[in-house]
């Protein structure tokens, strides 16, 4: 489990980043918070669409599904919280949602 939970980390380090910072928006949407929560199960869940048994196919469905999953969570945010996750991944540190900015 540890090797394909690494493998896929290696996958989707940037989009996990992202991810992280939009969850830790104030104004991040409960379906943000659901759909992140229904990826963690299915990473962790013992059951697969394929089995991890067969040797190379049982990582690969991880591979595509949950990459394209988290993609799809990212290109739905609204705007502004896109803007803060794209920057705090980056490094840059962002303007601060929840104070004013100072002149």
């Amino acid at each position: 489990m540890w090797k394909r939970l690494s493998v896929l980390w290696l996958a989707v380090r940037g989009d996990a980043k992202r991810l992280w910072y939009a969850l830790g928006h104030p104004e991040a949407p409960a379906w943000l918070k659901a759909g992140t929560a229904a990826i963690v199960l299915y990473l962790l869940s013992p059951v697969d669409l394929i089995p991890e048994m067969i040797p190379i196919l049982g990582v690969v469905d991880d591979l595509v599904i949950v990459p394209t999953a988290l993609r799809w969570l990212l290109s739905r945010l609204p705007a502004d919280i896109r803007d803060h996750a794209e920057a705090r991944a980056s490094g840059a540190k962002p303007q601060s949602p929840w104070k004013p900015a100072r002149r």
